[in-house]
């Protein structure tokens, strides 16, 4: 199990942090775009994450006159980045009067890397991206998320990333709860609960004893019924954009 700095944010913050989005927003102009993290929630590997066609974005943004308290880094960027096989960005922003505006032009985004301005939709092609592991997880947590929101329940936290448990946090009847994801590929079947569970509860009982499970089935229906796959003994490959197919039945007691 790894620990993860669940840092605060100020108010300046949200307010920056705002205008970055809606600057983003904006440039997508109706474009093929879907946001994937767009809540001040921590933690903060990135602060904005968007796909755009077949790429994906991470966003940290950046103070230009270093006086905003910015949480989350550049290793933790560089990371989500590198496992979701996508683009690390960083969005310069600068308060001009009461309003804080991007300074870089176009998108208001630079490559982490080069510092050199980045134009997204140059990035995008027709060509068919395999969804990394960490594009899963954080697929099947979106699924796990949205079953709880939809029985009333308060989330306190979350994350994607398949080597992080647990996977989410949230507000049961009786304190804070949380929650083990696994993301496993149809036709596949789950493993069940990882070996190391009863170390995680030990970890986590200084918190709360309250513990659950949740499976989540994910097969991209293009490929499960494309004829090249028909007859194969492969797992078929899941491609970003293409339609999914779910499986889950809800969370596990485990403690």
């Amino acid at each position: 199990m790894h620990n993860i700095h669940m840092a605060e944010f100020t108010e300046e913050f949200s307010q920056c942090w705002n205008a970055a989005g809606s600057h983003i927003q904006r440039m997508a102009n109706g474009e093929l775009m879907s946001w994937l993290k767009a809540t001040l929630a921590p933690p903060f590997l990135e602060h904005l994450s968007f796909r755009l066609g077949n790429q994906l974005f991470f966003i940290q943004i950046k103070d230009e006159d270093g006086l905003l308290e910015v949480p989350g880094s550049t290793d933790g960027l560089m990371t989500i980045a590198k496992g979701c096989n996508g683009h690390a960005c960083l969005m310069p922003m600068k308060k001009q009067g009461d309003r804080w505006q991007a300074t870089a032009p176009g998108w208001g985004l630079i490559d982490a890397e080069t510092r050199r301005a980045m134009d997204p939709i140059s990035f995008v092609s027709d060509e068919k991206v395999e969804m990394t592991d960490w594009e899963l997880q954080d697929f099947a947590v979106q699924v796990v998320r949205d079953d709880l929101k939809k029985a009333g329940r308060e989330l306190m936290s979350w994350n994607g990333n398949p080597e992080v448990q647990p996977s989410i946090w949230f507000a049961g009847d009786d304190g804070p709860e949380w929650v083990i994801v696994r993301a496993y590929r149809f036709p596949d079947e789950d493993d069940g609960i990882t070996e190391n569970i009863e170390e995680i509860k030990i970890q986590l009982s200084r918190v709360s004893a309250h513990g659950n499970y949740a499976a989540v089935g994910i097969a991209d229906m293009s490929e499960m019924f494309s004829m090249d796959n028909v007859d194969s003994d492969e797992i078929p490959a899941i491609y970003r954009g293409n339609g999914l197919n779910v499986a889950y039945e809800g969370l596990r007691r485990i403690s």
